[in-house]
């Protein structure tokens, strides 16, 4: 049904290995012994290893919903990858405590490890005779509406932004407030576009001659056994537990990551973009996984959702939690009495996500289909923007 491990142990198993190499981690900083790249190791490998298996569990959940209410693949799929948030949300609540600046980049920068997946992705799908590889119907007809409105939220506070940086003398600063009400606007678009999604997608409907075709060449599934209510609540609070242990791990790991980055001389930008793919680890391997069982409109809902959800999602709530954080006194204010400095890395990271946005909606809603022009665009757009932002931003 939905992406990810969800079947055999292995999650469960690399759950407990992280959990074991977190404590390690717990005990060695307690005990202030061992140099700080083992103690850094280990809170990156066993927290990410948690946090995976968190992912799995929510996964697991969604499963079991998603048999109960008999929801197709492509849904079900985008559902796991909305409750595959809840660990990250966790794991950049901490960061996020530690340094609200670099929590804010961290999660742009997913926006963007994001698109250069869906591209690199693209050319991984079955194409028809004329090099087309087709989109599910909710990818076109409702992903793209996403994409586009991303991309316009995207470019208006990244220009009001530099706008600021520009006139405001050097001390620009988004307010609480500010972050709020931008917060609340995207929630509000992603509960709307979830309601869509469910009423319009989670059924399927007659299929073209085409889709049926693909449908056969897809390797045949075996039936799924409906999961008991109990079991979809204890799986969910698996998830939700275990991503508070992982989450302070790697929030922990990115202190010490960005902290040793900047006293090196490292751009904090190639530290923000090394945690990012940490953030993106769980997503990665959902797609990989449905893809080498053939299921490619959950893996295709897998990375289109990560792209989806990051800005209607993930963004938000980080912008939400950095104005709590800062009017609760979690996080120091800023010396004009705002929660986020407005500056050359917090802009580029927000106003350079307008180019992949509008490509990706060009490339998907002209027609429903990627072919390899659109796909080499793609990429060339998303590494060259990743690139400026590591080396320049």
């Amino acid at each position: 049904m939905a992406a990810g491990g969800g079947e055999g142990t292995t999650w469960i198993k690399i759950l407990i290995a992280g959990g074991i190499l977190v404590g390690i981690a717990n005990g060695i900083h307690m005990a202030h012994v061992g140099p700080t790249w083992l103690l850094a190791t280990l809170l990156a490998v066993g927290g990410i290893g948690v946090v995976f298996g968190s992912c799995e569990a929510m996964i697991v959940c969604i499963q079991g919903i998603a048999g109960r209410l008999k929801w197709n693949k492509f849904v079900a799929g985008t559902m796991a990858g909305l409750a595959s948030n809840v660990p990250e949300v966790v794991m950049l609540g901490f960061v996020i405590a530690k340094d609200p600046r670099i929590g804010f980049i961290v999660v742009a920068f997913t926006l963007h490890v994001g698109a250069a997946a869906f591209g690199l992705y693209s050319a991984l799908l079955p194409r028809d005779g004329s090099g087309h590889a087709r989109m599910p119907e909710p990818l076109v007809k409702l992903s793209t509406d996403l994409f586009a409105c991303a991309a316009g939220v995207f470019l208006a506070t990244g220009g009001i932004m530099m706008l600021g940086s520009v006139f405001g003398g050097g001390t620009a600063e988004l307010l609480a407030t500010d972050l709020y009400v931008i917060g609340g606007c995207l929630l509000f678009v992603e509960i709307v576009a979830v309601l869509r999604l469910l009423a319009r997608f989670s059924k399927d409907g007659p299929k073209t001659e085409e889709e049926i075709a693909q449908d056969e060449a897809q390797p045949e599934q075996e039936e799924v056994e409906i999961m008991s209510v109990r079991a979809i609540v204890i799986y969910g609070l698996i998830g939700v537990l275990t991503s508070v242990l992982g989450g302070h791990a790697v929030g922990e790991f990115a202190d010490i990551l960005v902290t040793g980055m900047r006293a090196a001389g490292y751009s904090e930008m190639l530290g923000a973009l090394i945690l990012s793919v940490f953030a993106c680890a769980g997503a990665i391997a959902m797609i990989a996984t449905a893809h080498s069982k053939g299921l490619y409109d959950i893996a295709l809902a897998n990375v289109s959702g990560w792209i989806n959800q990051v800005p209607f999602v993930v963004m938000p709530i980080a912008l939400i939690m950095i104005a709590l954080f800062s009017q609760l006194g979690v996080t120091t204010p800023l010396p004009g009495g705002g929660a986020l400095p407005i500056d050359l890395e917090t802009t580029s990271v927000f106003l350079l996500a307008f180019p992949p946005l509008l490509i990706l909606w060009k490339a998907v809603q002209d027609d429903g289909y990627v072919n390899w022009v659109e796909t080499a665009a793609m990429m060339a757009v998303f590494v060259l923007t990743i690139y400026f932002l590591v080396q320049h931003g």
